[in-house]
């Protein structure tokens, strides 16, 4: 999903004195986002800071819950196009992410003062590593919202059959597109936190409420699932090896989760226990799928569902206020960094400004790439195959090699290189392949 707790990764200042409009007088942590514990007001003592208090449960949930997202709308998609073979892919794709988030919670165990992603880059590579994990990090924010607005188009258009309502300049889709993002816009300035938090909640369930429904449609026969899977379209990996990945891209946010536990030792085994409940999720769900649908499978598989029966209304509605909830969550750690080179002596009144009107840019950029480039399933790959493998699976891999190289055997050394080596293979075939796609897609589009 393209990710809902992104709101707690690499801010660069301490949430009290965001919360306060503080941040020019914040003496804290540079490039970590403290709690709020850790920070006192101008007038006040410092507080305690709180102790880690996530169980082990809750640590299951809220990285299950970080990586379920636009992945489980393509992954049936996927399976179709790249053969039932491509599931081999999918579950190793899975795997070697759930190795890599274990390798970031070695590089914090080793390393207790870190707390974040960028943190780890910083340790690795100095503050170069830390500048390319965060632009990398921004770029995918960026480019997930992107995917995000395009499936809220593409999910509307379907929602909005039988609407009766033209504008003669643009199409009924794109104007109800514009009027959800400009209803969403608001909430980029919001200030209090724990409101983001809530729309982050909201997206989870919704999230939730489309596998059920999906679930549903199989379970109780509204459509047969008698259709016959591909083996194998070897042409076709490269492209659904961006689709996998992207499922998977939750990376940024783990350190954090790490940093909440009540006992961090456990961490290895929440990775394990949360990335087998999310492929054996995705996997289930991409053959449903797939035999549901078979070769006319959408990219997004709600909008492949029978329209008129209930469980289809729920799903489209769902995945119509789900990237709804996304703009201020992604938005967040634009805003923290922004807030922070702004000048300690502006007023408040001033930073809000700001921070709105550059946040609104950003937001009717994003729109209006979304409605230029209206491919979901290519814009989806090119983001998993430049951008997400890099960071959950590369990145990882050279941090914790970087870090930890005298502790390191050389099989397990090995293995790192050759999984580095598999990364750089499937980003560059991956982004080569979806970007030829995405192009042929925008000139077919534009001279039909």
């Amino acid at each position: 999903m393209m990710h809902d707790e992104k709101i707690r990764i690499q801010c660069v200042s301490c949430e009290l004195c965001f919360q306060q409009d503080k941040l020019g007088e914040c003496k804290h942590i540079n490039g970590i986002l403290t709690p709020v514990s850790e920070c006192s007001e101008a007038d006040s003592d410092a507080e305690t800071p709180v102790k880690p208090n996530s169980s082990f449960t809750h640590s299951v949930i809220n990285m299950i819950g970080m990586l379920i997202g636009l992945g489980q709308l393509s992954n049936s998609y996927g399976l179709e196009t790249g053969g039932w073979l491509s599931v081999f892919l999918l579950v190793g794709l899975g795997v070697i992410c759930a190795y890599s988030a274990c390798l970031l919670g070695k590089c914090l165990e080793k390393n207790p003062e870190l707390r974040s992603y960028t943190d780890i880059g910083q340790r690795a590579f100095g503050i170069k590593g830390k500048v390319i994990a965060a632009t990398f990090i921004y770029i995918e924010i960026f480019m997930g919202l992107v995917s995000y607005t395009i499936s809220l188009h593409d999910n509307l258009n379907m929602v909005s059959t039988g609407i009766p309502f033209e504008v003669p300049i643009m199409d009924k889709s794109k104007v109800l597109t514009v009027i959800a993002v400009l209803v969403t816009l608001p909430s980029l300035w919001l200030r209090n936190l724990n409101s983001i938090a809530f729309l982050s909640t909201g997206g989870i369930v919704m999230s939730i409420v489309i596998f059920i429904t999906v679930a549903c449609i199989a379970i109780f026969g509204f459509v047969k699932a008698n259709h016959s899977i591909p083996v194998l379209h070897l042409n076709k990996i490269p492209q659904v090896s961006g689709l996998y990945i992207f499922s998977y891209a939750g990376h940024v946010i783990f350190p954090d989760i790490y940093k909440s536990m009540k006992d961090p030792t456990r961490y290895t085994k929440v990775a394990i226990v949360s990335f087998t409940a999310v492929i054996s999720i995705y996997t289930t769900l991409a053959f449903v799928g797939a035999k549901m649908f078979g070769p006319s499978i959408n990219s997004q598989i709600t909008l492949s569902m029978p329209r008129d029966i209930m469980p289809t209304k729920i799903a489209l509605a769902s995945t119509v206020i789900t990237p709804m909830t996304k703009y201020a969550l992604q938005f967040a750690p634009f805003a923290l960094q922004l807030d922070r080179t702004l000048p300690s002596t502006m007023k408040s009144r001033t930073r809000l400004i700001i921070r709105s009107v550059i946040g609104s840019v950003i937001l009717i950029g994003i729109l209006t790439l979304a409605l230029s480039v209206p491919h979901f399933q290519y814009v989806l790959s090119l983001t998993g195959s430049l951008i997400s493998i890099t960071i959950c699976i590369i990145f990882p891999c050279f941090f914790y090699t970087k870090i930890c190289l005298t502790e390191i055997s050389k099989p397990l050394l090995f293995v790192n290189a050759v999984i580095i080596a598999i990364g750089f293979v499937l980003s560059t075939s991956g982004t080569i392949s979806s970007s030829r796609s995405l192009v042929n897609a925008i000139r077919t589009a534009s001279h039909p």
